[in-house]
């Protein structure tokens, strides 16, 4: 039995930072209509839904490989979590919401306000709806109408009994990020498309379909290259998978463990084709950006479920006859905790906003390059800066975060997810890094800056302001000196150094924005928050030679710079 060390209570009425966000954004008449459902939302998040995972904390999936008579169904049993949580992804419309369009542009937000609210309490849930989400939006970009009519009010159902989730199947052992090792075969037989292959990681064997990256066979003329295709899998989600899906195992990982993530052997699965057979990678854009888009609403939102509990906590946990929460030390702490999960939130959300204003044809040209160019940004800043958090989080219980039957150390191991996903942060450094360098991305993030520091009247404000500013100056210089003077190599290797200011400015910026309308309704709250996090340090560039990064990675022990950089290390050497 697990044991409760805090409260949480509703977690919509109790969130501040969402709660100005939606009234800012929202037209009021929006808002009123949307608050009760969040309303409703919040309140099962922090109560029966977290008594829920409380009790539910030592299961896991279970994979049911062969029946009592030697036949094998390949069943996967889910959680209790997982069963009470998807009928309410359908109910409110965690997924539907996005493209009934009842709000146009905002109902990304809308949508995004919801999924914020529900993923803490869905036990890592928030990886099968991103993929459901980009199977959708990868549809509806392909202009397969068969392919549309027959599965698109699936997944956009709000009825629990014709709700349908979709997987992401991509990675294969041998390839990665690098797509180009996908050995997945797709052959054409007697008027049917069937795969043929390994998919090491899937992200979800309980989905009711996928969408399969896979190589057309070569033996097809014009058919060369990577395709995207429409894989059913099953009906019903306690169902056994569809002939020629074989799932081999469960994966055993250090967080995420309620995510049924599967190695799965595909033995003539009929598949359809989504797009043309080939250059399915440049397919993959909507896909991409939502399980961006996604990672970070996971990331926001279990820095807010932390921070919820380690304040409940430190109300109640007295030391030396005071509770915690009035010790100094303590909540300077938790407020620069505090300041990091509102960056991350107002980061969060403008893209959100402007997947929103794409899905309508909204954006201006502007906007599209910094649409473009926050996509791997929001993606890799906020999952690391969900695992800085969760450590703090950890801290702020003492021992008893440390305790498994808390719950607490679930929260921790469950981030590390984050930076993995879809890339990690040196592959999305890098990508971003690629991104930015392209014509019109770094002046669209420029612009976005200006945009903010436009609109900031108060000194304390303009003087946070000037400090994102001059990190954002400071990392363009950075990009155009070491392009000239050092060449790619040096580039590459300050790619995260870069990407890093490139984001934290584009937060703070975009966190005092917000803080400038908040100070009407909060005071001198908001000027507190964007000094906080301006002061945790927005510039990480630093002047390193990259050659010396390689010297102590390689630990070697160089005496001239004209040494081969690529001598091997032969292992131990006597002390001289």
């Amino acid at each position: 039995m697990s044991r409760k060390l805090a409260d949480l209570g509703n977690q919509f009425v109790t969130d501040r930072v969402l709660r100005g966000y939606l009234k800012r954004v929202c037209p009021p008449e929006m808002y009123a209509a949307i608050r009760p459902d969040l309303n409703k939302l919040g309140a099962l998040a922090g109560g029966e839904l977290y008594d829920l995972q409380l009790q539910d904390r030592p299961n896991t999936p279970r994979l049911v490989q062969w029946d009592p008579t030697g036949d094998r169904i390949d069943k996967i049993e889910l959680t209790e979590v997982w069963e009470r949580v998807l009928p309410m992804v359908a109910e409110h419309g965690v997924i539907a919401t996005a493209y009934e369009r009842e709000n146009g542009p905002l109902s990304r937000v809308h949508q995004s306000a919801l999924a914020y609210l529900l993923l803490p309490a869905s036990d890592m849930m928030g990886f099968l709806l991103a993929t459901t989400d980009g199977s959708i939006a990868t549809l509806l970009r392909s202009g397969n109408e068969t392919l549309i009519d027959r599965v698109g009010p699936h997944l956009m159902s709000r009825d629990p009994e014709t709700f349908w989730t979709s997987g992401q199947w991509r990675t294969e052992q041998q390839g990665g990020t690098d797509l180009s090792k996908v050995d997945t075969e797709a052959r054409y037989e007697d008027g049917t498309w069937r795969l043929y292959g390994h998919k090491w990681f899937t992200s979800s064997t309980a989905a009711n379909m996928a969408v399969v990256l896979a190589r057309p066979e070569s033996n097809t003329e014009g058919r060369e290259g990577l395709s995207l295709f429409h894989l059913p899998i099953r009906s019903n989600h306690a169902d056994s998978p569809n002939e020629g899906i074989r799932v081999n195992r469960l994966k055993e990982s250090m967080g995420a463990k309620k995510l049924p993530v599967s190695e799965v052997t595909l033995d003539g699965a009929v598949a359809y084709p989504i797009t043309e057979l080939k250059h399915g990678t440049r397919h993959l854009t909507p896909m991409v950006d939502r399980a961006r888009m996604w990672n970070a609403l996971i990331a926001v939102s279990s820095m807010r479920r932390g921070l919820a509990l380690a304040r409940d906590y430190a109300r109640r946990r007295k030391a030396f006859g005071t509770p915690i929460i009035e010790k100094p030390l303590h909540y300077d702490t938790l407020a620069d905790v505090q300041a990091t999960f509102e960056g991350a939130f107002h980061l969060t959300f403008r893209f959100v906003e402007l997947v929103g204003k794409e899905e309508n044809n909204a954006l201006s040209s502007d906007e599209q390059h910094l649409l473009r160019a926050m996509s791997p940004l929001v993606k890799l800043i906020t999952a690391r800066q969900a695992v800085e958090v969760s450590t703090e989080v950890i801290e702020a219980f003492g021992g008893s975060g440390y305790v498994e039957e808390t719950g607490i150390p679930t929260l921790l191991r469950d981030t590390f997810a984050l930076p993995l996903w879809e890339g990690t942060t040196n592959v999305m450094s890098l990508t971003a890094l690629r991104t930015l360098r392209r014509d019109g991305r770094l002046e669209a993030v420029h612009n976005e800056i200006k945009r903010c520091a436009a609109s900031v009247e108060t000194p304390a404000l303009k003087h946070a302001m000037k400090q994102a500013q001059e990190a954002f100056k400071a990392a363009v210089q950075w990009l155009a000196e070491t392009l000239e003077n050092y060449g790619e190599k040096a580039l590459e290797a300050g790619a995260r150094r870069f990407t890093y200011t490139i984001a934290h400015a584009l937060e703070a910026a975009l966190l005092i924005h917000h803080a400038q309308w908040a100070i009407q309704e909060e005071g001198r709250r908001p000027i507190a928050v964007a000094e906080y996090f301006t002061a945790k340090g927005l510039n990480h560039i630093a002047r390193r030679t990259h050659y010396d990064g390689y010297m102590l990675a390689q630990d070697f022990n160089r005496q001239s710079l004209f040494q081969d950089e690529l001598a091997v290390d032969t292992g131990p050497q006597q002390a001289v």
